[in-house]
């Protein structure tokens, strides 16, 4: 039975008066599941705090919207606070604790897409909270929390039972978090739309690619990004991951047209996206996508730090490199057609603008 490919949107899970949490589902998005891929916004409003909480899966997180604050503790480190803003990827392996803090008007949206492999549910994140109505020390009798903290047990049901919110609540005006360190995101963000190009077209497109290079932490995480904005009506070539990776695309703004073609030359997908959709291609499937006159924009996530892929047009396609007779052979034409074919995307690598 073919698996569904059709773009999603995310559903909200929980939230309040300081934010809420979406995820997508893999009742709605099958490949979350078969492909064991977790994907997740996190929207909070002003004053908007997200308690302390560590995750059962690796994940990369991007700041769609806004700006604000990021608590990261490593395990066996010590907290690192982090101004963020949109553009940023920031690589969260596991047994990281993180908290998120929102104090300007504009919302700030997070998504984060990872690796499911290791958690209790194939294609869904699970959060463990630090400390909220459903903290983990909630759990605990009031004398296993008292003898590890080494506190009165009335101390103790204050601490544990006091905070009545549940994921995200909202601060009071005022309220103080620790300021952030511009030396403590060294290593840790890296800004996607400030960072160098490792492709930039004229009138196609640019793309920023996120590795074990440019963020080392990627490769804790097991997981490669990009992100790449289409110009107005030009195309991005089709290509597939040839190092069997899954590719998890989340559409950042603008629309336009996908396809995606699978096992004998069978279109398995065909479809209009627009920002707010989540799409996975499968395994060496080819897709390739064209942009409305909007433009298109994307953040994806490749489930292997170091992505390799291969295209199937423009100047350094596998057609360039194989010779004219198996060409000639191959499409069962004359040399005259294969030089056509030769001749043409002689210059653009990956995207091509709007025909004149």
């Amino acid at each position: 039975m073919a698996i569904d490919l059709s773009p999603q949107l995310a559903n909200r899970v929980y939230g309040g008066d300081g934010g809420a949490y979406y995820a997508w589902s893999p009742s709605e998005l099958p490949m979350l599941r078969e492909g064991n891929i977790g994907a997740a916004k996190l929207a909070l409003e002003k004053n908007g705090f997200a308690l302390p909480r560590y995750s059962d899966s690796s994940k990369v997180a991007y700041v769609l919207q806004g700006s604000g604050v990021a608590g990261i503790v490593l395990p066996e480190s010590e907290e690192k606070v982090v101004a963020i803003k949109k553009g940023d990827a920031i690589a969260l392996p596991f047994g990281v604790v993180t908290w998120w803090f929102n104090k300007e008007d504009t919302e700030l949206v997070v998504l984060f897409l990872g690796d499911t492999s290791k958690a209790h549910k194939a294609g869904e994140f699970t959060d463990f909270f630090l400390t909220g109505s459903n903290g983990i020390f909630t759990g605990f009798s009031t004398e296993f929390v008292s003898r590890a903290w080494d506190l009165e047990e009335n101390v103790v049901k204050t601490l544990v039972g006091k905070q009545s919110g549940q994921g995200i609540v909202k601060l009071k005006d005022g309220f103080e978090l620790p300021e952030p360190r511009k030396e403590q995101r060294e290593g840790l963000a890296l800004n996607c739309e400030e960072a160098p190009l490792d492709v930039d077209i004229k009138d196609g497109g640019r793309v920023v690619v996120l590795n074990t290079k440019n963020l080392p932490l990627v490769g804790e995480v097991g997981l490669g990004a990009d992100l790449v904005r289409l110009d107005g009506s030009a195309m991005c070539s089709p290509g597939f991951s040839c190092d069997s990776a899954l590719q998890v695309t989340y559409i950042v703004r603008g629309s336009g047209r996908v396809q995606v073609v699978g096992v004998d030359g069978k279109r398995v997908l065909e479809t209009t996206v627009k920002g707010g959709n989540l799409f996975i291609v499968p395994r060496f499937y080819v897709v390739s996508k064209i942009a409305d006159p909007v433009g298109l924009e994307w953040f994806s996530i490749i489930t292997t730090p170091n992505p390799i892929f291969t295209h199937l047009a423009g100047r350094t396609s596998v057609w360039k490199a194989l010779s004219p007779e198996v060409l000639e052979a191959s499409f069962n034409v004359e040399s005259d057609v294969e030089k056509q074919f030769r001749s043409k995307r002689t210059t653009s690598e990956i995207f091509f603008p709007p025909p004149n």
